[in-house]
């Protein structure tokens, strides 16, 4: 019997009305993803998403009632599988790192490319991460004068991070690029699995909940 792949479920968090509508819009003629709820109050996302179990979170930061981020941390500590793409027209640095350390998969703003939008949800969905280009400098520039320029030697590399491989060094470097699982593995020469083993074993050894902070602690201590 042929493969039927359910269509990827997304749970709006927005508090202006004409937003939900015209993110909602977008979906409409997709057959791959669908708008399974709207929420207006972060509250109430979190309530949602421990009945509905959505695969991916769109969430404003400026809700009436707490800050989008705190919602995310609070769906994240229920539900780990959970996406969260923060979808905001806030660019502070703050916003950005705290978001990202909350565990959101991306943070997108809100005067995004429609073309690629959607396209952008479904690799997040598979458990890649993205930057908008706006708030990318944030993060490069924190660690500016840390990261190094070239890749360090493999003597080098085993004295300063003993505790992860050079394969997982790798995988480490990818998945700050923001490649998912599959992309990883098509790079490598390696199984989707075997690619998933290594960074299920970067998250343990970083001592992170997620990829995303995976990615996020590399960037802030140099390891990449």
């Amino acid at each position: 019997m042929p493969v039927i792949n359910k269509p990827i479920k997304i749970m709006l968090v927005e508090d202006q009305k004409l937003m939900r509508v015209g993110i909602k819009s977008l979906f409409e003629d997709s057959d791959s993803m669908e708008i399974i709820k709207e929420a207006e109050t972060g509250k109430d996302a979190i309530e949602c998403a421990r009945v509905l179990k959505p695969d991916v979170v769109l969430m404003d930061i400026g809700l009436p009632d707490m800050s989008g981020i705190e919602a995310a941390k609070k769906i994240l500590s229920d539900n780990k599988k959970i996406k969260i793409i923060m979808l905001t027209s806030h660019t502070t640095e703050k916003e950005v790192m705290d978001s990202l350390m909350a565990g959101a998969s991306a943070y997108i703003m809100k005067d995004f490319d429609t073309e690629s939008f959607l396209m952008i949800v479904k690799t997040i969905n598979e458990g890649a991460m993205w930057l908008d280009p706006q708030v990318v400098p944030y993060i490069r520039d924190k660690n500016a004068g840390v990261i190094p320029a070239k890749q360090v030697t493999r003597a080098a590399f085993r004295e300063q991070h003993s505790n992860l491989t050079q394969r997982e060094y790798e995988v480490l470097k990818l998945v700050v690029d923001g490649k998912s699982n599959y992309e990883i593995a098509q790079i490598l020469t390696i199984s989707e699995h075997t690619a998933k083993a290594h960074v299920c074993n970067i998250i343990q050894k970083l001592v992170v909940d997620d990829r995303t902070q995976a990615a996020v602690k590399a960037l802030r201590e140099g390891l990449v």
